[in-house]
C-alpha cells in the first residue's frame, strides 16, 4: 500500500500542485528550501524534465513529511514505473491512459489524470482516479469548472494550465479542489537571477490566496 504516503492534510492546506518543467537539478535544490518556507505543500516533477527521478529522490529525502511529492507528465506505464522507482507519492498525467490509471488504483497511490469534457472527466473517474486535473484550463476559464460541478458535483477537478494570481480565487469560488500551477508558480526570471527570497515572496503571494 502507497496510498499512506500520500498526505490530504498536507494537500488540504495549501491545494497547489507546483509543477516543475525543465528547472535543472542544481536549481531546484535552492528552489524546495523557499517552497517549503512559504508554506506551500505539493509538488510535481515533470517526467520529462532532466534528472527527473534524481529530483524527486532528491526531495523525497529532505522533504517527504513535509511535503506531497508526485510525477508529472506520465503518459505511459514506462513513464509510471520509473516515477514509482523513484518514490513518487501521487502521479499526475496530462491524458486518460486507462493501463496507467487503473495501475494506480490497483496499488493505492493517488492518480491525476487529464481530461477535458465531462465524458472524458467521468470516465476517468468511474475508473477510480482521485482527482481529475482539467487541462488546458486556460481555454476555458472558471465559468467550466462551475458548469462541470452540476452534474459531476462529486468528481475532485484540479484546473491546470493557465491558473494566475489573478483568476485562483475565481477557480476556487467556482468549486475548484486544487489548482495544479506550473510557470505562473516557479517564476523563470526569479529563478534565473537565482532571486531567492524574491521567489519565497512571489510563492507567498499564492498561498495567501488558497488560505481561509
Amino acid at each position: 500500500m502507497r496510498e499512506d504516503l500520500f498526505s490530504w492534510e498536507l494537500f488540504s492546506k495549501v491545494p497547489i500542485i507546483g509543477i516543475v518543467r525543465n528547472v535543472s537539478f542544481e536549481d531546484l535544490k535552492n528552489v524546495l528550501p523557499q517552497y517549503y518556507d512559504a508554506g506551500l505543500t505539493n509538488i510535481e516533477i515533470t517526467m520529462n524534465t532532466v534528472q527527473a527521478q534524481e529530483m524527486i529522490r532528491y526531495a523525497l529525502d529532505s522533504y517527504s513529511s513535509s511535503l506531497n511529492i508526485g510525477a508529472g507528465t506520465v503518459c505511459s506505464e514506462d513513464d509510471l514505473n520509473k516515477a514509482l522507482d523513484a518514490g513518487a507519492q501521487f502521479i499526475v498525467t496530462p491524458i486518460i491512459n486507462e493501463k496507467v490509471i487503473l495501475n494506480c488504483v490497483d496499488r493505492k497511490i493517488p492518480i491525476f489524470p487529464g481530461a477535458f469534457t465531462p465524458s472524458e472527466i467521468y470516465k476517468a473517474s468511474s475508473m477510480g482516479a482521485t482527482m481529475i486535473k482539467i487541462f488546458p484550463a486556460t481555454t476555458v476559464g472558471p465559468s467550466y469548472i462551475n458548469e462541470l460541478k452540476g452534474p459531476l458535483d462529486q468528481v475532485r477537478l484540479l484546473p491546470t494550465g493557465g491558473v494566475t494570481l489573478n483568476n485562483i480565487e475565481s477557480f476556487r469560488e467556482a468549486g475548484a479542489d486544487g489548482f495544479g500551477i506550473g510557470s505562473q508558480l516557479f517564476n523563470k526570471t526569479l529563478i534565473k537571477e537565482r532571486n531567492w527570497e524574491g521567489l519565497n515572496s512571489h510563492f507567498r503571494k499564492f498561498v495567501m490566496k488558497v488560505q481561509p
